[in-house]
């Protein structure tokens, strides 16, 4: 799964000469909550975000009149409450790349570039989670089964797998999480009619089956 796959497309971008008031009226028009800044090429040189215009925007309790805030907004440029060391990501990135990016810097949104550094798209939280979900397959309704407690070794998935299949089942997604003892949990999706009876075959395997549960339709 890669970012140019996941990413909002041809994004509506602003220059850093565009005027604040003008890009706080495109945000809150199209529903954004971020812009990439682009140059006269449409290389990335900034990103602005709702929270730098509410930055300088001022607060409710100030004596300003209604014209005088919209007289200040619109003397002011983007280039001046931008944020100009971007954070951004390739559109060859993984999706997991992406996802850690943001996680790193505690972020909500990233500007996609190209080889090039123009800018192709924008990937959010949204988008992350909205693939974690299909990824999952948490909306077709199948069961979760959770393994805990795995050791650590050579051939563990391809013996829990051989399990599930002689109970007739496919596997549709497996993922494995170390804890903090040092063993593992593996968590596997699929389809059954009896998920009581595959939990006997795998506890009787030597598999500790902590927790079962059908998600979505």
């Amino acid at each position: 799964m890669f970012v140019a796959n996941r990413m909002a497309k041809n994004p509506i971008t602003v220059t850093p000469e565009t005027k604040v008031d003008a890009a706080r009226e495109l945000m809150k028009k199209h529903h954004f909550r971020r812009l990439p800044v682009v140059d006269e090429d449409g290389r990335l040189v900034g990103f602005l975000s709702d929270r730098d215009i509410m930055r300088v925007s001022p607060s409710p309790a100030t004596t300003l009149s209604r014209y005088e805030i919209t007289s200040l907004l619109a003397k002011m440029r983007i280039e001046d409450i931008m944020q100009k060391n971007v954070v951004s990501v390739n559109e060859d990135a993984t999706i997991e790349e992406a996802a850690l990016i943001m996680y790193n810097h505690k972020i909500g949104g990233l500007p996609v570039v190209s080889s090039v550094g123009a800018v192709v798209g924008v990937i959010t939280e949204t988008d992350i989670f909205k693939t974690f979900v299909d990824v999952m397959g948490l909306t077709h309704g199948k069961t979760r089964f959770t393994i805990a407690d795995v050791g650590d070794k050579v051939g563990v998935v391809r013996d829990l797998g051989g399990i599930i299949a002689d109970c007739g089942c496919n596997i549709d997604s497996l993922v494995t999480c170390q804890q903090d003892d040092g063993s593992y949990e593996i968590v596997v999706r699929f389809d059954t009619t009896d998920s009581e009876a595959v939990k006997k075959k795998l506890e009787e395997n030597g598999f500790h089956v902590s927790h079962v549960v059908k998600i979505g339709c």
